[in-house]
């Protein structure tokens, strides 16, 4: 409870007493720009201590699980999917290293061009193998996915 000059315990604000702020029941939603009090008004808040840092690790966790997966692929595709030749296996290797690369290189400004870059290379190796072309339209699905979230954290 609070006294006659403010609130008992310093987590108590008098948002917290009334029930003020914008949280649940209070009949605005949780998250709208400038009904949270922190940080100038009309700007979203993620929650996160530091949104840069972790859009970079999504971006680099997923170019990290596409170098692994493409490098994972190669027998399976020799197996199951007929041939695959010097060129397209070429293209597999050189793909899972760019991508490795760039999982690496994530703090660099154009780094999110590049791996946009990547995904449309991997499309086109769809032209040496079948199976190339279902493994870029995976990963431009899950890249596509990773710059909308990008995009919503850091507006």
């Amino acid at each position: 409870m609070s006294g006659p000059t403010g609130p008992a315990r310093p987590d108590e604000t008098p948002e917290t007493i009334t029930g003020g702020g914008g949280g649940v029941g209070s009949g605005q939603p949780e998250g709208v720009p400038g009904t949270d009090g922190d940080g100038p008004p009309g700007q979203r808040r993620s929650g996160l201590r530091d949104p840069q840092r972790a859009v970079r690790g999504l971006g680099a966790g997923t170019l990290a699980l596409e170098a692994l997966v493409l490098l994972l692929a190669i027998q399976p595709i020799r197996v199951v999917g007929g041939d695959l030749g010097g060129p397209a296996l070429a293209a597999v290797v050189t793909l899972a290293v760019l991508a490795a690369l760039l999982a690496g290189l994530m703090r660099r400004p154009w780094a999110w061009q590049a791996g946009t870059v990547l995904q449309g290379l991997l499309l086109l190796s769809g032209l040496l193998h079948w199976a190339l072309f279902a493994l870029g339209v995976i990963f431009a699905l899950v890249w596509a996915y990773a710059l909308h979230v990008r995009r919503v954290i850091l507006g």
